[in-house]
């Protein structure tokens, strides 16, 4: 067998792995020094970025240039400045029904997101019953019913004549019993209730699948150190579900502050204006009232009364480590 020159191997570029060996091996695109240009990506974004910007973007800056007119939609419009977000915030009825949104986000919000800890928790220890499967179930129902069919449901439950005052009066609490969404010091709590019973199987489900990533030695380390359910509850779980958390409380709040369908199939804003939220304003002010550009400024002042609420929210729950 011929043995290799000194030449060659003293020069790497005439073996089998030198230089020309290597550029052999690279696609003729590299070889040459060719790049792919940086505006190829941007043409895979363009359909979902133009549909972003008709059907997003246009409607916002649509909406805020309707704010600034007083419009009934069909004839000429006037120009009124800022005159109608002045309106919003001293006409009682347009305050009151941001101020029904803010109250719901108690039933909306906190109700479900620590009954859904309190669950999610439960459901964990009890993880290969049969119970934990038919209970992920039940909670998670009310997300795929449809929430027309929900409120209608509702309305019925919680009727003068209703399974809820059936249940009452059968426990001796007759003098309790009313129509609830049809009294004035009852009908918001009874939306947030609808409200808490809708989201709480999202959140539990959240949760839940936050809480499978736990790694169970950290739970026996705490036991080991004497820890009990809460300590490990409050110093292990809720710190490891900073995230879910706040998706959880980001998705309900918004829930809360643009609920619409529930409100509108349960009580159309009634009895008086005590259930009347944003949502549902702008649905009035812009189809019954004709008045386009002051349902516009409360969408407006909605949007921002959203993002004041769900950026603050996003920011204190991200992964400090990310």
């Amino acid at each position: 067998m011929a043995r290799p020159t000194p030449d060659t191997a003293a020069d790497p570029s005439k073996g089998r792995h030198g230089p020309a060996a290597v550029a052999k091996t690279r696609s003729p695109a590299r070889a040459a020094g060719l790049r792919t240009p940086s505006w190829v990506g941007w043409l895979f974004v363009a359909p979902a970025l133009a549909f972003y910007v008709v059907f997003v973007l246009r409607p916002i800056v649509l909406t805020v240039q309707y704010s600034l007119y007083r419009w009934d939609g069909i004839g000429p419009s006037t120009w009124v400045g800022l005159a109608n977000y002045g309106k919003v915030f001293t006409d009682p009825d347009l305050f009151d029904s941001i101020l029904n949104a803010v109250k719901l986000i108690l039933f909306f919000s906190v109700i479900p997101v620590l009954l859904g800890l309190a669950i999610a928790s439960t459901i964990r220890r009890i993880a290969t019953s049969r119970l934990a499967l038919v209970a992920r179930t039940v909670l998670f129902l009310p997300q795929v019913i449809p929430l027309v069919a929900a409120g209608i449901a509702w309305t019925w439950v919680l009727s003068s004549t209703g399974v809820v005052n059936q249940v009452l009066s059968h426990l001796g609490l007759g003098g309790v019993t009313r129509a609830w969404l049809g009294d004035f010091s009852t009908a918001l709590p009874a939306v947030g209730v609808i409200g808490a019973w809708v989201l709480l199987g999202l959140c539990t489900l959240l949760l839940l699948a936050g809480m499978s990533r736990i790694d169970p030695a950290l739970y026996e380390a705490a036991r080991l150190d004497g820890a009990g359910s809460m300590r490990e509850f409050l110093s292990i779980t809720v710190p490891i579900l900073r995230q879910e958390i706040g998706v959880c409380v980001t998705v309900t709040v918004i829930a809360a502050l643009a609920s619409f369908d529930i409100v509108y199939i349960s009580t159309q804003g009634g009895p008086g204006n005590s259930t009347m939220v944003p949502g549902l304003e702008i649905y009035y002010l812009a189809f019954s009232e004709r008045q386009v550009g002051m349902a516009s400024a409360l969408a407006v002042v909605l949007m921002v009364l959203v993002l004041i609420c769900a950026l603050p929210i996003q920011w204190l729950t991200k992964d400090k480590n990310s």
